[in-house]
């Protein structure tokens, strides 16, 4: 469906709006009236712009979220060229979950439509990106010698993407980002040689 202009801001402010509401203290399952209350919108002005309902438009709010994952972490993840920039990216990281604190926008949206082609998608998407992020700084510090040629560089980025998830995910638990800080030294250590 091509959309207007007024119509993509449209699309977006639902987007945006559903997303705000999941960043929540404790948002729980939203509803459809839920995203119309929060943005002013009509049930058929959603149903304009997401045809297949709630779920289409939790993917679309999934996707949005998932870009912030990344976005939240520039300029570091994409310059990953010394170990301070790799402290500056763990520093990111950590604050951005650190805030985040117990709720995990992404994945109260992922316990929402998961299961479905759709957030399988959204999930291998991000993934694959942030892997590649990683990998390319491994890969860069490998050239310049700083990181032992040895190291392979792709496994060890899914080992990190892996490691954020695992200290994400108890922190959802803990409220502690504890675990997430030290996977994060770990595998830098690693990198280092240490």
């Amino acid at each position: 469906m091509a959309l207007t202009v007024k119509g993509r801001a449209t699309r977006q402010r639902i987007i945006e709006g559903a997303a705000v509401y999941l960043r929540g203290d404790e948002p729980g399952e939203v509803t459809l009236d839920d995203i119309r209350a929060i943005t002013g919108t009509s049930k058929s002005q959603i149903f304009h712009y997401f045809p297949g309902g709630k779920e289409e438009l939790l993917l679309a709010v999934a996707r949005h979220e998932s870009e912030r994952v990344l976005e939240d972490q520039q300029p570091h993840l994409g310059a990953l060229t010394s170990w301070a920039a790799w402290e500056r990216w763990r520093d990111a990281v950590v604050a951005r979950y650190r805030a985040q604190g117990r709720n995990c926008p992404l994945g109260s949206l992922m316990s929402q439509v998961g299961g479905t082609p759709g957030a399988a998608e959204v999930i291998g998407a991000l993934l694959t990106s942030w892997r590649a992020h990683i990998r390319h700084g491994i890969e860069r510090m490998q050239a310049t010698g700083e990181i032992r040629p040895s190291l392979d560089a792709d496994r060890l980025a899914a080992a990190f993407v892996a490691g954020i998830q695992g200290g994400v995910q108890v922190l959802r638990s803990s409220g502690s980002t504890w675990h997430l800080e030290a996977t994060l030294d770990a595998l830098i250590d690693h990198l280092r040689g240490v």
